[in-house]
């Protein structure tokens, strides 16, 4: 679980650091950036918020894009940035198309050749990047949403903005599953957060002391032709008499970017920091 620091930066009061390491879940080097709050020691371990990056990102995009620093030191919370799929792992197929391979691990554990071996990115995400950081620093211990669905106990609040939310009914969707995971398409839904959802609320197994809060700009150049499905989970959780649940905020005119994710990100973190029952410090 060795760590190799590539940079590090002073952010506002805390230090902004990425960090390699060779992971066991995909064969590969893995990378990733974690802010952590001045004042944190293995003394004084603080709360973390995963922040999960979508199709094309890296490591690097959430971290130096969102505007995340202010806002996080003034709780004390730390946020880590991981890489959204393996990378160098000597196939072309993994380069070639944006909607699939590199930028595109879809927080799935892939069960068809040649991606079986490396994209375990669900591994990675629920299970061994928290125990590699629980070990080294002193922080505690579409993806989102489906990792938090599937792992309840594990966490205490999630967000997300802009999220695909139906990917067994998007484009992007049909397009990799079929390839990461052969046509089981039950084998799909279980990467897919309207699916997860219904089946958690007929088993009553769908935490109850949650709210799912999601952004969704009105200007995303990605709801036409419809490939995040926002209309339709919040149908089906009207459906199923858990929308006092969701607070699903539409901002009018707002695209897929950045911008949209700095202008908001400060009422995620706010989000998380109520779970933890944090206050601002200053």
């Amino acid at each position: 679980m060795a760590l190799t620091l590539s940079s590090q930066s002073k952010h506002f009061g805390g230090t902004l650091s990425k960090y390699t390491h060779a992971s066991t879940s995909t064969k590969t080097t893995m990378a990733f950036n974690v802010f952590v709050p001045e004042g944190a020691s293995a003394q004084n371990k603080v709360p973390v918020l995963y922040c999960l990056g979508g199709l094309t990102a890296t490591e690097d995009n959430f971290a130096q894009k969102s505007g995340f620093g202010a806002r996080a030191s003034q709780y004390g919370i730390a946020l880590v940035f991981p890489d959204t799929s393996p990378r160098d792992v000597g196939f072309p197929e993994a380069g070639e198309i944006a909607d699939i391979g590199y930028s595109a691990g879809f927080y799935l554990n892939a069960t068809k050749a040649p991606w079986d071996k490396n994209w375990k990115m669900y591994d990675y995400i629920s299970k061994e990047l928290p125990e590699v950081i629980a070990a080294n620093l002193p922080i505690g211990g579409h993806g989102a949403l489906t990792i938090f669905l599937k792992n309840q106990s594990a966490y205490k609040s999630v967000s997300a903005f802009a999220p695909i939310l139906h990917p067994t009914a998007s484009s992007w969707g049909m397009y990799a599953f079929p390839r990461y995971l052969g046509m089981d398409q039950y084998t799909w839904k279980q990467y897919d957060t309207v699916e997860l959802i219904k089946r958690l609320a007929a088993e009553k197994n769908l935490r109850s002391d949650v709210e799912f809060l999601i952004d969704q700009g009105t200007g995303d150049q990605f709801l036409n032709p419809d490939r995040l499905h926002t209309s339709v989970l919040a149908e089906t959780i009207k459906s199923l008499g858990i929308d006092n649940q969701f607070n699903i905020r539409y901002h009018d005119g707002y695209d897929h970017g950045y911008f949209f994710i700095s202008t908001f990100i400060n009422d995620h973190i706010d989000h998380h920091a109520k779970a933890h029952g944090l206050s601002l410090k200053h």
